[in-house]
């Protein structure tokens, strides 16, 4: 992430993160096989993988999350309108159910190890809230906190705020959330952008 803040500090989209990323992992491991939204054949019906990658009997699959605030910019001559995404609390179970998928996928074949990586200049994910009761509690990502177990919705979450995403998400191991700078590229609100990176193993 170091070596691609530099000439990537921020991206247009997800799709964008994703093929930035993959295009700096092959230029510094020429000898490895790299694959975008793989479909991986122990995942159910549409089940794709962000970044999957070979190397020799070694497999790393890799799932993103890109989540903005709004923010226009201008870096290296290069105009960015970032997109206002709102539904944190969605935004959080999602990640987190890539992080029960790639349990799912390290736990199905020898020789592979997962990474879930989460991008993103919204301080509400790396922030602690005062608010201990929320719907969305247990999907919290803010740091030093520990994810593990079973996590639920709270009995505040509305049927239809959490509609397909009403399943309880199981962990089976356990994970402490270390946030680290990725990039400042303006004084606003939302010009800093960090990084929470999970190794799943």
């Amino acid at each position: 992430m170091a070596h691609l803040a530099a000439p990537r500090p921020l991206f247009h989209s997800e799709a964008d993160f994703q093929h930035a990323l993959a295009w700096r992992l092959q230029q510094q491991h020429p000898q490895i096989s790299i694959r975008l939204e793989y479909r991986y054949p122990h995942l159910p019906k549409y089940g794709y993988v962000d970044i999957w990658i070979a190397d020799g009997e070694h497999r790393v699959a890799i799932e993103l999350k890109y989540k903005t605030r709004g923010l226009q910019a201008v870096v290296n001559d290069e105009a960015f309108d970032l997109k206002d995404q709102s539904a944190q609390d969605l935004g959080r179970y999602d990640t987190l159910k890539d992080l029960q998928r790639l349990e799912q996928i390290v736990a199905s074949a020898p020789y592979t190890s997962g990474f879930l990586l989460l991008l993103t200049n919204d301080r509400s994910y790396w922030n602690e809230s005062s608010k201990t009761d929320s719907a969305d509690a247990a999907f919290r990502l803010h740091e030093q906190r520990t994810i593990a177990g079973e996590l639920t919705w709270g009995a505040g979450a509305s049927a239809s705020t959490i509609h397909k995403r009403e399943a309880a998400l199981l962990l089976s191991g356990s994970y402490l959330l270390n946030w680290r700078d990725y990039s400042r590229v303006s004084d606003g609100t939302y010009g800093r952008f960090r990084y929470v990176l999970v190794s799943v193993n």
